[in-house]
């Protein structure tokens, strides 16, 4: 019978069949004190037990229409997510009888900050911009998580280039809410443009994606 470490490779494994484009796991105690967490003086996660399975699915400039948000809907792209997320969870449940379940995507109903979770989860590292690069597909992906009921030994994650080292600063030259001018991104400049967005009467909302779509990495990939 295999164990917890071959339950989470195997499961990591099947969401790509499932059709995502990155996974990876973290403890879920490693997100209660998560650098977002601390910043915000919020806890990060609502448990200390069992393993955030971490999913992410491409979002690259030549498919919009995964990112246009909807009220009472989200995206279409975090909508495919989800699906895949409960069709995770309910494999582990029925192949290795694993009590599993999709983390909602708003840290007020329960959700956990998915760029920390994937930073810590080895998917990528934390740009400038704020937004997880991940190797070849640099910002350009969103993320979503399952729990699942299962012990995530730790690891120590392997050394990488530091991003956006020589950079010359495409996203912050590019945001139009200037969420950069202090020399470190600005949360309540970014969240201010996108309040404002979902204020416009538009039914399907393009969210600003200027920093994201300025980065050049990934496009080696």
């Amino acid at each position: 019978m295999p164990d917890d470490r071959e339950i989470i490779t195997a499961a990591i494994r099947k969401a790509r069949e499932l059709g995502v484009d990155a996974a990876g796991a973290v403890p879920a105690a490693r997100l209660i004190g998560c650098p977002s967490a601390v910043a915000d003086g919020h806890r990060g996660s609502r448990t200390d037990r069992g393993t955030y399975i971490v999913l992410g699915l491409s979002h690259d400039a030549e498919h919009p229409e995964l990112d246009l948000w909807e009220a009472d809907r989200g995206t279409p792209g975090d909508r495919i997510l989800g699906h895949i997320g409960k069709e995770l969870a309910r494999w582990l449940q029925e192949t290795h009888g694993v009590r599993a379940r999709v983390i909602p995507y708003r840290l007020e109903d329960g959700g956990i900050y998915l760029k920390d979770a994937a930073s810590l989860a080895g998917i990528g590292r934390m740009g400038r911009s704020n937004l997880v690069l991940v190797p070849g597909f640099g910002p350009k992906i969103r993320f979503r998580a399952v729990w699942a009921d299962l012990d995530c030994p730790g690891q120590d994650l392997p050394e990488r280039d530091i991003p956006c080292a020589g950079c010359e600063g495409y996203c912050t030259r590019a945001c139009p809410m200037d969420a950069f001018s202090t020399g470190r991104y600005s949360r309540e400049r970014c969240l201010a443009r996108m309040n404002a967005d979902k204020t416009s009467g538009r039914e399907r909302i393009d969210h600003c994606r200027a920093c994201e779509l300025a980065c050049p990495a990934g496009d080696e990939g």
